[in-house]
């Protein structure tokens, strides 16, 4: 077969266009509703939708209802299978490129303060915040809170993290966000919609981002151990850009 026979991976092809290319890029730092994304690319509402639509047909975005708004949906950047993506792409061209291991992150970079917020600081974000200082090996300043704290942490979200990783945040107790007030975060992550609405700023320099994540406890059974692999992902994809140099 000759070059000009041959087709371009699914992945060059959907993502070579500039305007689904901005959309990737958007979403790789947050989730985001369409009126956002228009906001933020500049383009009309139909051309952004239509160009979402042809991303999530790719499989490389999802979208889930707003559990604040269920007229509204988060769109989310599959960063993993955007991983496995560009490996297959690089082996097509030649076999020493499809290595789709995340970048590895800088030792030499400083100290990053990340606060993860969601409505009971019991489950997602306690999580979170367990799983990045674990990953972060003392690199990462992280904490958590809740806009409407729970009495203590979900029993499941402790179960998942003490058997899938490890971790004990038994002797945790969830937190108010007003319990933090002055303090200066560089990235303030909020994995649930109602908080996002209400987290308060934590300093003119903080980065917002949020994760749209349901809360697991609203489903019970196996939804922690998906909720706690989700967030795992993230994090994992997270982590080098909190500990890139300067």
């Amino acid at each position: 077969m000759g070059v000009s026979e041959q087709a371009a991976p699914a992945f060059v092809r959907l993502a070579a266009h500039p305007l689904r290319w901005r959309l990737l890029s958007e979403l790789a730092a947050s989730d985001y509703r369409v009126r956002e994304l228009v906001d933020l690319t500049g383009e009309p509402q139909n051309l952004v939708s239509y160009h979402l639509r042809q991303l999530r047909g790719g499989g490389l975005v999802t979208a889930r209802r707003s559990s604040f708004d269920g007229r509204d949906s988060y769109y989310h950047l599959d960063l993993e299978r955007c991983a496995h993506a560009l490996a297959a792409a690089g082996a097509a061209l030649h076999p020493a490129l499809g290595d789709d291991r995340p970048a590895p992150a800088a030792a030499s970079a400083p100290r990053t303060s990340v606060l993860f917020a969601c409505t009971g600081n019991s489950a997602r974000s306690p999580i979170a915040e367990a799983l990045l200082a674990r990953r972060g090996g003392g690199r990462i300043e992280v904490a958590s809170a809740g806009s409407l704290p729970k009495q203590r942490m979900h029993p499941e979200a402790v179960r998942v993290l003490k058997d899938g990783y490890g971790i004990d945040i038994s002797h945790r107790r969830p937190r108010h966000l007003d319990t933090l007030d002055g303090r200066r975060f560089d990235y303030v992550i909020t994995l649930c919609d109602k908080v996002r609405e209400v987290c308060p700023d934590f300093g003119d320099h903080s980065r917002r981002v949020h994760w749209s994540i349901p809360d697991p406890a609203a489903a019970g059974g196996a939804a922690f151990a998906r909720t706690a692999a989700e967030i795992d992902t993230r994090v994992r994809y997270l982590l080098p850009r909190l500990t890139r140099p300067s």
